[in-house]
């Protein structure tokens, strides 16, 4: 059991495959994924086993996790070795996430890889986050005419950005931001999400819009953008004060307008399976389910 010595090795890092594997040459050189956050598990020159992570400048996430058919016993080797030198000592282990097909529990295989996988960490003490939809709007999909209702501006910078980011905590339904409010206040828990998500955008933060009634009162936001692989909605939200009257849609459609008018190829979004109101707004605009992804995350440090 021992990390790869680098991009030379990306062959045999993927003798087990996994859907992110394209992406792994670019996020070396990115420094998204370092040589030596990248384990593999060896039976003479046969790979039993692999796992890596993701980050920039540091493991933030757990996404690769893989092993032969009911080989669970060498995942767990692989993943105690992996995680004494990659995790600090005492530091809590990044959140795991595996994208999964959209039916995944009815498909005995893909069921099987799950299971199989969920069982491997749960021994190393892992829980369940949270299971999400990965959906995704392609161009020639309608996208709603604006009503009128609402007026769009872009943000006046950072700080304008988490007072809103923190005031739609109130009652949010979504898991890690509820996992965040175990930790933080809402404000920190607001600034986590921009300078780890938003923030690492590579598109221009004047197509972000924060939706205003006529007189100017914020209502809502949206934030379209590209991260480091697709054009993405990152972020949509509605004031509390303001939930219940459909502006949703209409702030989702900015959005997606703002993309469209880029001539992206498609555009990426995801909500938690929980998070019935914003799932419901993704399908009445067109977006589609093309994959889950599953959270699993570690409560203490190990």
């Amino acid at each position: 059991m021992r990390p790869i010595s680098g991009r030379d090795e990306l062959d045999l890092f993927c003798r087990l495959t996994y859907t992110l594997d394209h992406e792994l040459a670019d996020d070396l050189d990115a420094g998204r994924r370092l040589p030596e956050w990248m384990w593999v598990a060896l039976r003479g020159d046969h790979l039993v086993a692999r796992v890596a992570w993701w980050g920039d400048p540091d493991p933030e996430l757990l996404d690769i996790f893989d092993i032969e058919s009911g080989a669970v016993d060498d995942g767990v080797a692989l993943l105690e070795a992996a995680f004494a030198a990659v995790v600090p000592a005492g530091g809590t282990p990044p959140e795991y996430l595996r994208f999964v097909p959209p039916d995944w529990r009815e498909q005995p295989e893909s069921r099987r890889v799950v299971e199989e996988r969920l069982a491997a960490i749960e021994r190393l003490g892992a829980r369940p986050l949270v299971e999400r939809l990965r959906l995704e709007w392609r161009p020639g999909t309608p996208i709603a005419e604006p009503s009128g209702r609402l007026l769009f501006r872009q943000p006046h910078g950072r700080d304008e950005m988490i007072e809103l980011m923190t005031r739609v905590l109130d009652g949010t339904l979504d898991a890690h931001s509820r996992d965040d409010l175990t930790r933080m206040t809402p404000t920190e828990a607001a600034a986590a999400h921009f300078d780890r998500e938003l923030a690492i955008y590579i598109s221009p933060r004047d197509w972000w819009r924060v939706a205003t009634l006529p007189d100017g009162e914020p209502v809502g936001f949206v934030t379209p953008g590209r991260n480091p692989y697709n054009p993405v909605i990152g972020y949509v939200a509605v004031l509390p004060e303001h939930r219940g009257k459909g502006y949703v849609d209409e702030i989702l459609a900015e959005g997606t307008r703002v993309l469209a008018a880029e001539g992206v190829p498609r555009v990426r979004a995801a909500t938690d399976m929980g998070n019935t109101p914003m799932a419901a707004a993704f399908a009445r605009a067109g977006y589609v389910t093309f994959e889950k992804s599953v959270n699993w995350s570690w409560d203490q440090a190990r």
